[in-house]
């Protein structure tokens, strides 16, 4: 869009700069100085508190978001639909061999065409035909064999040339669709939604303002030009107007989070500014055909602030809606304000004739073939919504289907897992219980543990054997995550072999049982649940290695033996 949004870099309205801007240096790193005047911007007192310190999120209950939704849902519906920019992960940028690196030095990454020099001539990054033709693959879309470049006009500080290079009426796909499963705490269920274009385009750069965040002509603070970013390759993805309900829109944005992030073009880091979504939402009564006044929402940093988003605007645009003053909806673009948890009116919005689109001049046409196409698809790896399937098809549950299924490491994981003939579903058990509590603990992803598939597999093996308990199992879990090594190897280093002998079992049960005198009157009085405590203290004296069932079996029959 004509204006991309960051966390920490919040306007109301576009900068007017004085008649020069300064390109001055600051410990060896260029900056794009520019002061703007005192009746140019206006700004909330919430963006300058953003600016300022990071505004605590307000966690609101599924249920109740659901209720108050419900409630709407009785005589208004929701139409919705999403633009979202994702930031390709190729190794230089759409038209010029400069590197990008998030956090780099301000304009440490750039050059002439990044600069827009005059003279200057953008090239295009194959790179970027290959990352749009895979996602377009993956989500269902036409390919356009011949589309081309255009120049969409407008001026904002950031953007050096003037003019962003985009696709206007010939984008490379159209007309595609994303599948995805809602979450059970959310109702479940299977949502298909359309998706109306795919189109290559640069980002623009970033904007960086200083000091107190007051922006008039007195202030001693000035904003500044990061230009890094200024030429990084994205993809734009336009949905179809098919969502109602901010929990559809949120699943939607983080269904294409899991595509991206499985073919490989994109780290999906919303917190980096690597997907981005402007959310559209308008309110019509129900059973009207022609939608409502569309509102742009932008400033949306997480899934769950595009759920809380959504739904405030539905309220607001409902609350005006049954008072009579639907005319006051206009089309405009609206800021997602964290720390009031509400939307606040940032611009009227622009129209396609403000742009003045019109076709590159020094870039040619993308020609695909049939062949290329084809060499592309064949090395599309299995996506999101087909895992899911598969995973469906083995027995798991819905919940056990989207946390596998969620983050690629933890599915490839788990399927080498299974492929060493571990069971199923105690692989699942395994993975989204202990590993998963100890990666969120240790703060690291499946990827950084020493832990291997292979000795997953043989330590459910040999706790499925009887060869171990399963509460030794968990400790040789812990010491695999941490250090590595292998089953076989800790059960022989440390003596863990499980007790399965009968004999030896039952002396250890009449040694505690003789121990315990006064515990043992206690239960044949009538307080059976004593029996906890004469395992754990046969457990304690076998150091964890007895058979669990021998055990509680041995131990009924002494317990309850008539003397």
């Amino acid at each position: 869009m004509a204006s991309t949004l960051f966390r920490n870099v919040i306007q109301a309205q576009p900068l007017f700069l004085n008649s020069s801007a300064l390109l001055r240096r600051k410990n060896g790193v260029l900056y794009c100085t520019m002061k703007s005047t005192s009746h140019s911007h206006t700004q909330t007192a919430t963006e300058e508190k953003q600016q300022q310190k990071s505004p605590q999120k307000i966690k609101v209950p599924p249920q109740k978001q659901m209720k108050e939704v419900s409630k709407i849902g009785a005589d208004y519906e929701a139409v919705i639909g999403i633009e979202t920019h994702v930031q390709l992960s190729t190794l230089t940028k759409a038209f010029c061999s400069c590197p990008y690196s998030y956090g780099a030095q301000p304009n440490t990454c750039i050059c002439p065409v990044c600069m827009g020099l005059p003279g200057a001539l953008p090239v295009l990054n194959s790179k970027v035909i290959e990352c749009a033709v895979k996602l377009a693959l993956a989500l269902n879309c036409r390919l356009s064999f011949s589309s081309k470049f255009d120049r969409k006009q407008y001026f904002y500080p950031d953007l050096p040339k003037g003019y962003q290079i985009s696709q206007f009426d010939i984008p490379i796909a159209t007309g595609g669709s994303i599948d995805l499963d809602l979450p059970l705490e959310f109702g479940g269920g299977h949502r298909r939604f359309g998706i109306t274009r795919i189109h290559m385009e640069e980002d623009a750069g970033k904007l960086m303002h200083s000091g107190n965040g007051s922006y008039s002509q007195m202030s001693n603070h000035p904003s500044q030009v990061d230009l890094n970013r200024a030429g990084v390759p994205l993809l734009e993805i336009v949905s179809e107007p098919d969502m109602r309900t901010g929990i559809e829109a949120s699943e939607y944005a983080a269904e294409l989070q899991r595509v991206v992030r499985y073919l490989g073009v994109s780290n999906g880091n919303m917190q980096e500014g690597s997907l981005r979504c402007d959310v559209n939402v308008s309110v019509r009564p129900i059973g009207q055909a022609e939608f409502g006044t569309k509102v742009e929402i932008k400033n949306l940093n997480s899934f769950s602030a595009i759920n809380r988003a959504i739904d405030f605007e539905i309220s607001r645009q409902v609350n005006l809606h049954s008072q009579g003053q639907q005319d006051s909806i206009v089309q405009e673009t609206r800021l997602w304000e964290e720390g009031a948890q509400k939307t606040v009116t940032m611009r009227k919005k622009e129209g396609l004739a403000d742009y003045r689109y019109f076709p590159e001049p020094d870039l040619p046409e993308v020609v695909l073939t049939k062949a290329y196409m084809d060499s592309v698809g064949k090395s599309l790896p299995e996506l999101p919504e087909a895992k899911r399937r598969r995973y469906e098809e083995m027995g798991l549950s819905m919940q056990d289907v989207l946390f596998l299924a969620n983050d690629i490491a933890v599915a490839d994981f788990f399927d080498a897992t299974i492929q060493k003939g571990a069971d199923v579903k105690l692989a699942a058990n395994w993975i989204m219980g202990d590993i998963a509590a100890y990666l969120k603990n240790e703060k690291l992803s499946i990827n950084d543990i020493k832990l291997v598939p292979h000795e997953l597999a043989e330590l459910i093996a040999s706790i499925k054997s009887g060869t171990i308990s399963g509460k030794i199992g968990k400790e040789i879990l812990f010491e695999l995550l941490a250090k590595g090594g292998t089953v076989k190897g800790l059960i022989e280093e440390k003596d863990l072999v499980q007790i399965t002998d009968l004999v030896d079992i039952e002396k250890m049960v009449d040694k505690v049982i003789a121990e315990n005198p006064k515990q043992l009157e206690q239960y044949r009085s009538g307080k059976t649940k004593l029996q906890g405590y004469f395992a754990g203290q046969v457990m304690k004296a076998s150091k964890g290695k007895a058979n669990p069932g021998i055990l509680n079996k041995v131990l009924v029959e002494k317990l309850n033996a008539k003397v």
